[in-house]
């Protein structure tokens, strides 16, 4: 893969031994800990600072990832300010523990000093295919490879790690970071199949005929959701998917070509739509401007991603809904129509409602325009099986209680469930149809005693 250039090529350095433990002693001991049930994944919170506050660093690094196969990179990644920290206690008095930091420290500490918690446990006969190694498919092959059961992870890529590999740019989130919590699964023999996609009708059935005695289905969702314009462009936008994962994979100089001194507008106001601002800044974008049509407060972006962006140089183009596109004779992009937008009052759910302000349609001279406004399941990763039941956008319906679908011995998680959502919620969805499977097999075994 070519080098990474130097404002790419690495993450934010974390926590060290002195931060973490001072970090650790801000923590007040809570009886019955907030700031646990506040992690969507059950990782624990409470008690792996506790451990490190003790100085039991094993154990604590024990709590993270005997709870979460991904304990590290979701220190790094989870939106801990809207999640644990939100609920720790210590913010009534100064201001919440940095639980993130602290679980990424403990991880890379146990990386440092070679100690690795997870362990096969006895041999089962029972086989599981788990299609998809993002966190939901990793989680579940974890679990189960802990309980015994003979896991074999089938992964459409050239290497596993879903989103976490190709949907998050490396100066976020490098992909050694990803190599390395994989490779806290070798000792559990869960068995990876990079490009093995496993697509079209009756291809659930087929792994179940092959004597997998079940199956966990999360493929995430990668097809890119897109505007519906009726300008024919035929150069100049780009859906966030043929963006960022280029970058994953190196390839920088194509895409930087097309950015280099120009104009750009990024589509959205999620995590992927300031990735991309600042991924576009870092090509070199003469302008940047990030075009959402609510307000500020309603960026579903974390805080600090916004800010990071923003500092970065992006332009804010708040309550502005694109419409269309205008392009020269030739269909390369010239400009994005835009219309301004005001908020309704807020609606049963609680979000106000962009609606669009009459005569108040305006054009943004741009040469390159980057769609971050979502994703849907791939068309092939829904024609498995024609009796599984799905529910609107396409995405499987699942009994919440133990992910199984309406498919019997059939399983799915993450963001095929609930559309794209938090890793920590496709890292539960993962420990909830393993737990499920386990359970539907001692079962079994029971029967036959």
């Amino acid at each position: 893969m070519p080098k990474a250039p130097a404002p790419f090529a690495s993450m934010k350095k974390g926590f060290d031994y002195g931060q973490a433990v001072a970090e650790a002693q801000r923590c007040l001991l809570c009886h019955d800990a907030p700031c646990s049930k506040g992690c969507p994944g059950g990782t624990d919170p409470a008690t792996f600072i506790r451990k490190l506050r003790f100085q039991n660093l094993t154990g604590a690094v024990r709590t993270i990832k005997q709870n979460n196969i991904l304990g590290g990179s979701c220190g790094e990644l989870c939106p801990t300010p809207q999640l644990c920290e939100k609920e720790c206690s210590a913010a009534g008095l100064d201001r919440p523990i940095q639980i993130g930091k602290i679980q990424r420290f403990l991880v890379e500490h146990a990386w440092a000093t070679g100690f690795n918690p997870l362990e096969k446990g006895s041999a089962r006969k029972e086989k599981i295919a788990v299609v998809g190694s993002g966190p939901a498919g990793l989680s579940c092959a974890a679990e189960l490879a802990k309980a015994g059961f003979g896991v074999t992870v089938f992964e459409a890529r050239a290497r596993a790690g879903g989103v976490l590999r190709y949907g998050v740019p490396s100066y976020r989130f490098s992909p050694d970071f990803i190599d390395r919590e994989l490779k806290d699964l070798a000792p559990l023999g869960v068995k990876i199949q990079c490009s093995k996609p496993i697509r079209g009708k009756g291809a659930v059935e087929s792994l179940l005929k092959k004597g997998f005695a079940a199956v966990f289905l999360a493929p995430g969702c990668w097809e890119p959701l897109r505007l519906k314009v009726k300008a024919k462009v035929r150069q100049g936008v780009f859906a966030w998917t043929d963006f960022l994962t280029p970058l994953k994979e190196g390839r920088f100089a194509a895409i930087g070509k097309q950015l280099k001194g120009r104009r750009v507008a990024i589509i959205g106001g999620g995590s992927v739509a300031m990735d991309c601002a600042e991924s576009a800044i870092k090509l070199g974008a003469k302008d940047v401007y990030l075009v959402y049509r609510r307000s500020y407060n309603e960026m579903p972006a974390e805080e600090d991603e916004k800010q990071d962006a923003l500092r970065q140089g992006m332009h804010l183009l708040l309550l502005n809904q694109p419409v269309d596109y205008s392009t020269d004779a030739k269909g390369r992009l010239k400009a994005i129509r835009l219309v301004r937008t005001e908020l309704s009052k807020p609606d049963a759910s609680g979000r106000r409602k962009p609606v669009e302000i009459p005569g108040s349609n305006w054009e943004l001279p741009i040469d390159v325009a980057i769609e971050a406004i979502g994703a849907q399941p791939a068309r092939d990763s829904i024609e498995w099986s024609r009796s599984m039941k799905l529910s609107d956008g396409n995405l499987i319906t699942v009994n919440p209680d133990t992910g199984e679908t309406s498919v019997k011995r059939v399983f799915a998680g993450g963001d095929i469930v609930r559309g794209p959502a938090l890793i920590i919620e496709a890292v539960r969805d993962g420990k909830t149809a393993a737990q499920a499977i386990m359970k539907r097999f001692a079962k079994k075994e029971n029967a036959h005693e």
